[in-house]
């Protein structure tokens, strides 16, 4: 191990130990850290790896007023030289994600990203660590966080879990999970690759004007499921003249004309934003059939809805909401308590985690009044100020208060094929265990 690793585990070590040893603020501010992470992860993890995660990431995410943990330590350590000042700050490029071992080294292993396909040679910092990791195979994944050491390699930080060697439907699986999980960390090596992702949404919000008019639509269920459906062959048709494909002709035809391969047109297609399944109709289709667009469906509950309000925001995404128009009744009655079940709908409202701050801040804005008073009866706060208590009710009730990325945003391309690789093979095992279970029929089985 070389001087500079060594000297990194020694720091880091001093790291841990003074916010562990610490009182006051600090020691304040580590309890409400692990209270409000580890709820939000709902024992997803073993609790001792979960508990490491969360001091790891405390240390450089965690706050203190305006400063960091990372802040603290250097301020409280002016004998550190500038070399270890430095190696120190770097570490606040420390990051969270699930990588596959591409190669095994003498002294660590060269890891991809799974959610950048960006590549690092990492090392384990102690013995320990080296030995426990000395069964790790090639292809392995492994969730956990590193740290940058010098120019050309990082380390291990914190604690690291070893998910095996995944097939293509189960590593899909778990970078959804990872998405789903660990919203804050997409993308936190590529941040160009965040940015492109949140100008897709962007893009979609301008799109969705475009087509229904109004960032606020309410129709029945069932015609929101076909106007959807029109929209998105709309996209798709844009989207692929903006690749230069004819939409008139089949891809064989175009494929053809222009001399290059299905591949090269599907990717074409693709990059410029077309829909995936669009383009995997269009070849080796019997009857060379056209453009044609996948059938959107909404859940059953939405299709069969009386009514379904869609709320439109270029950061938010859209929410689709089949009881928006009921709450608006509670919020525009003069006698909002003789509306039946109104208070279950507050609260529903309150605790599911799928109606975002985007919401209650939408209906603050529109019944300002009306909605301080029904909160006020609600919740039993006399004295609550929507205006300057609002924002401290959604996060009380764990509702972010800047938008996540939402599930409209685009993929890195990598990502794309390996969901798409992985459906293809459900499919086929699906379809190889149907026609095992038609031959186990009859006699002589």
């Amino acid at each position: 191990m070389d001087a500079i690793l060594d000297r990194s585990r020694q720091l880091k070590q001093d790291l841990i130990d003074f916010v562990l040893d610490a009182e006051g603020e600090l020691a304040v501010a580590l309890e409400s850290y692990f209270a409000a992470n580890a709820k939000s992860q709902n024992n997803r993890y073993d609790a001792a790896f979960e508990k490491k995660l969360l001091i790891d990431s405390f240390l450089c995410e965690g706050k203190v007023g305006d400063k960091t943990p990372l802040d603290l330590f250097l301020e409280s350590q002016p004998e550190l030289s500038e070399n270890d000042r430095t190696l120190i700050n770097n570490w606040r490029r420390s990051f969270l994600g699930l990588f596959a071992v591409n190669q095994i080294l003498l002294d660590g292993f060269e890891l991809m990203n799974w959610l950048t396909a960006k590549h690092y040679i990492v090392k384990p910092n102690d013995t320990r660590t080296q030995a426990e990791m000395a069964s790790f195979k090639q292809g392995e994944i492994l969730l956990t966080r590193i740290s940058p050491v010098t120019d050309s390699y990082w380390m291990f930080s914190g604690p690291c879990l070893p998910m095996g060697n995944l097939g293509k439907p189960k590593l899909a699986v778990a970078i959804g999970n990872f998405k789903q999980n660990h919203k804050k960390h997409l993308y936190s090596d590529a941040p160009d690759l965040l940015e492109q992702a949140w100008q897709s949404v962007e893009q979609y919000h301008q799109d969705f004007l475009d087509f229904f008019g109004s960032n606020e639509v309410t129709i029945p269920g069932y015609q929101l499921n076909k106007k959807l459906t029109e929209f998105q062959e709309v996209i798709t048709k844009r989207r692929l003249a903006e690749a230069g494909i004819d939409e008139s002709k089949s891809l064989e035809e175009i494929a053809d004309e222009a001399g290059i391969s299905q591949a090269e047109i599907k990717a074409a297609a693709e990059e410029a934003g077309a829909d995936s399944k669009t383009v995997a109709q269009l070849f080796g289709s019997k009857e060379n059939s056209k453009m044609i667009t996948p059938k959107v469906e909404l859940p059953d509950n939405l299709k069969k809805a009386e009514l379904v309000t869609v709320l439109a925001h270029p950061r938010w995404g859209q929410m689709l909401l089949p009881t928006y128009t009921k709450f608006k009744q509670i919020l525009e009655a003069e006698d909002w308590k003789s509306i039946p079940n109104a208070e279950k709908l507050v609260r529903y409202y309150l605790e599911e985690v799928t109606i975002n701050a985007f919401v209650w801040h939408h209906f603050a804005q529109q019944y300002p009044h009306q909605l301080e008073k029904v909160l006020q009866t609600i919740l039993g706060r006399p004295n609550f100020n929507l205006a300057s208590d609002l924002d401290s009710l959604l996060k009380e009730f764990n509702k972010p208060l800047e938008p996540e990325l939402p599930e409209i945003a685009s993929v890195p391309l990598h990502l794309h094929n390996l969901f798409e690789e992985a459906v293809a093979e459900v499919n086929k095992s699906n379809s190889k265990s149907k026609v095992k279970k038609k031959e186990g029929k009859g006699f002589g089985r």
